[in-house]
């Protein structure tokens, strides 16, 4: 039996490993142009050796939050790699859950595969998933930006966070900044975009070519991957359907929500029944939610329930890895076919996965006014502690976003608002230019 478990254990573990691997291509095809140029870049003078971070030496509550000024600069090792200088990072609820140790088993494994044959510590950890600056190095091999490029990431929950003045990620994880966002903006979108491109593309089947006028129902619609998903599948046509509080229907009416139903009243199951079914549910809550929402979902039409809140680091947490990884995988084998069978409706899980291309495809998106970033609440970098007890009380409306570096920011947001007011101007023109003619 032991045997078999291993066995299902480690079929599910690549599984997992090659969806997260596997980029949104069908939709950042188009969008990402490799200049033939090489450059190599030399260590940036004068850089020093310790940096600024926020760390935790040990799972637990906000109080095993420690800033220190002596964490080593992480270094480009590999030709691949690009040294970011970090504007401004981001908060998500992942970031609090892994405060906690949520997912150490098989995130310390991810990090370190050799971790699982000793003791090795994954201390001191840096959180934060978002990041947005300039680049200040690179590896020989990078050719999609150059220092002084400014860029914005989601950071994997298996690297080193953003809560520090600098991170080094691959090119393929980095994307460039869009113009008319401030870095304090943009540290809010990389992270809920490739989750939410994972989640609608990768398992829920839609892209831009495909989604024009599907039904696609959010739960838990006014956090970060809520309200990034409702402009995206409005850019893309979709009719978008969200339960979310009285008191967040008017940010994401805002956002292009087409219907939205309080889930705090006592008929609002009801009222989701009398609607016409959806194609898609993309589901953020977890918990029970799937037990009434999959009779939402139109039988035998190849219609897919997506769940971002699956069982597995919770598994492997409580079980250890094999045990935990087989029981996710049985539990999602027994759903999935249990679904199919009874209605003809797919069941998955959604995970975030690093995509740069996607992210660049992202961008237009941002620059072209379709896609807005949704900033709830801004703290310096000395209070990182604060802004994890803002998302810990949790009815998220938008991202929470920490400034690292408060004096650059705040000279890009002049620069935005400049460019933001000369592109109004240069609009203004030509509509007069048109109208005298």
């Amino acid at each position: 039996m032991g045997s078999v478990r291993a066995m299902a254990a480690t079929r599910l573990l690549c599984s997992l490993n090659a969806k997260a691997a596997h980029s949104t291509k069908t939709l950042a095809r188009s969008c990402w142009s490799v200049s033939l140029r090489r450059h190599v870049c030399s260590s940036p003078s004068g850089l020093r050796s310790c940096m600024s971070a926020w760390v935790i030496d040990q799972y637990g509550t906000n109080g095993v939050l420690r800033y220190t000024e002596e964490m080593p600069v992480p270094t480009v090792s590999s030709a691949s790699e690009v040294m970011i200088k970090v504007h401004a990072a981001s908060l998500n609820p992942l970031d609090i859950s892994m405060k906690g140790g949520y997912g150490a088993q098989l995130l310390k494994l991810r990090r370190d595969p050799m971790s699982v044959m000793a003791d090795a510590s994954e201390f001191p950890l840096i959180l934060g998933r978002d990041v947005s600056g300039e680049v200040v190095d690179c590896g020989s091999d990078v050719t999609h930006v150059v220092p002084g490029d400014e860029v914005w990431a989601a950071v994997p929950p298996w690297k080193q966070g953003s809560l520090a003045e600098f991170v080094t990620l691959t090119e393929y994880e980095v994307s460039h900044k869009p113009k008319f966002l401030s870095h304090t903006e943009a540290a809010s979108i990389p992270y809920v975009a490739n989750t939410a491109l994972s989640a609608l593309v990768n398992a829920g089947g839609l892209c831009r070519d495909s989604a024009s006028n599907k039904r696609v129902l959010i739960t838990g619609a006014s956090g970060g991957v809520g309200t990034f998903s409702i402009q995206l599948l409005k850019a893309w046509g979709a009719h978008v359907t969200v339960t979310c509080s009285q008191n967040a229907e008017g940010l994401v009416r805002g956002l292009g929500a087409d219907e939205v139903v309080d889930y705090t009243a006592g008929d609002s199951l009801e009222l989701l029944q009398t609607m016409e079914k959806f194609d898609v549910i993309l589901d953020n809550v977890g918990g029970g939610t799937e037990e009434w929402a999959m009779g939402l979902l139109k039988p035998w039409s190849g219609a897919k329930y997506v769940t971002l809140v699956s069982p597995l680091l919770l598994h492997t947490d409580s079980m250890g890895l094999l045990d935990g990884m087989f029981q996710a995988g049985l539990s999602l084998h027994n759903k999935a076919m249990q679904n199919i069978l009874s209605s003809g409706v797919f069941y998955r899980w959604g995970f975030y996965a690093p995509d740069g291309p996607a992210l660049d495809e992202v961008s237009k998106l941002v620059d072209a006014g379709k896609i807005l970033p949704v900033v709830e609440a801004q703290f310096p970098f000395t209070q990182v502690p604060q802004a994890f007890q803002k998302v810990e009380n949790g009815h998220a409306r938008g991202k929470t976003v920490v400034r690292v570096a408060e004096d650059d920011d705040k000279r890009a947001q002049g620069l935005m608002q400049s460019r933001r007011s000369e592109a109004a101007y240069s609009e203004q023109e030509e509509q007069e230019t048109a109208t005298r003619n």
